[in-house]
């Protein structure tokens, strides 16, 4: 008689380690990612007359009004502030977006995880993924403004994709975080955008922290976005190499904020089946 082969099955009460399963699970499914975040990028902009432009139309046509607004009606008067919030204004949008795509994926994705086993995580990482291209391709505005207004590139934008690097582990570590905690309290989805709307005006992207009271500036310091803003701004805008200390504050807030997400969301990621 011909041999029976045993079927795996999956359960999830004999696994080990959590958090390194669930990282396991995501190196095994990483051709399921790069399907993701292939899909994602062409799907979005299929339908498109300027395709994937829009990409960096959105943040050059925000930093217009911006820079109008505050220049004239404000009279902000800073040498390259088209560039300066420019530059901010593609990191912040890179976090904004990545992570809620993240969390409207996990959240509402109960129908699909029900039907096959996928490690959730995949999800939330693919979306990190496409928001980095996007970062990506909003680089090409940002130089090109840059040599608009006559302030030249420096070296130190070579060390830009490390700044994108810790937004990028930050923006997963917020998502799995918030997704997590909406599947118990779905209204946390809702509540997470009227968040970013007050976070993204405590956070210098459109003026400079300099003109607020130093009080104030020292609540401030407990913002993880302002510490990677200031990284990333450094590199492309200022041209300066950030010191030591301000390399490993925002290493430290990207990285705590991405391993307890993970820790968080591994644990409980069995659960997202049925209560979504």
């Amino acid at each position: 008689m011909p041999r029976v082969q045993p079927v795996e099955v999956y359960d999830s009460a004999k696994r080990k380690f959590l958090p390194l399963v669930e990282l396991r699970e995501v190196w095994r499914h990483r051709d399921l990612v790069r399907f993701l975040v292939q899909r994602d990028v062409t799907a979005r902009y299929k339908r498109s007359v300027l395709g994937v432009a829009w990409t960096m139309l959105n943040p050059l046509g925000m930093m217009i009004i911006l820079s109008v607004v505050f220049s004239q009606v404000f009279r902000v008067t800073m040498e390259g502030y088209p560039a300066y919030v420019l530059s901010a204004l593609i990191a912040w949008t890179f976090f904004s977006q990545s992570s809620s795509v993240a969390i409207n994926a996990l959240v509402w994705g109960g129908d699909l995880f029900q039907r096959i086993y996928i490690p959730r995580s995949v999800f939330a990482v693919s979306a990190i993924g496409t928001g980095l291209i996007n970062l990506l391709l909003s680089m090409v505005p940002l130089i090109v403004v840059t040599l608009v207004i006559r302030i030249p590139l420096h070296p130190t934008l070579l060390l830009a994709p490390v700044a994108m690097l810790l937004l990028a582990m930050f923006s997963l570590g917020v998502g799995l975080l918030i997704s997590t905690i909406g599947i118990y309290f779905a209204d946390v989805v809702e509540m997470y955008q009227i968040i970013l709307s007050a976070w993204f005006y405590v956070t210098p992207i459109i003026y400079t922290s300099d003109i607020l009271p130093a009080g104030l500036r020292n609540w401030l310091q407990f913002n993880p976005m302002l510490h990677l803003i200031e990284l990333f701004r450094a590199l492309v805008f200022y041209g300066t190499l950030p010191s030591v200390w301000e390399w490993l504050i925002s290493f430290a807030f990207a990285f705590g904020t991405l391993l307890l997400g993970w820790l968080f969301f591994s644990e409980k990621s069995d659960e997202f089946a049925y209560r979504t």
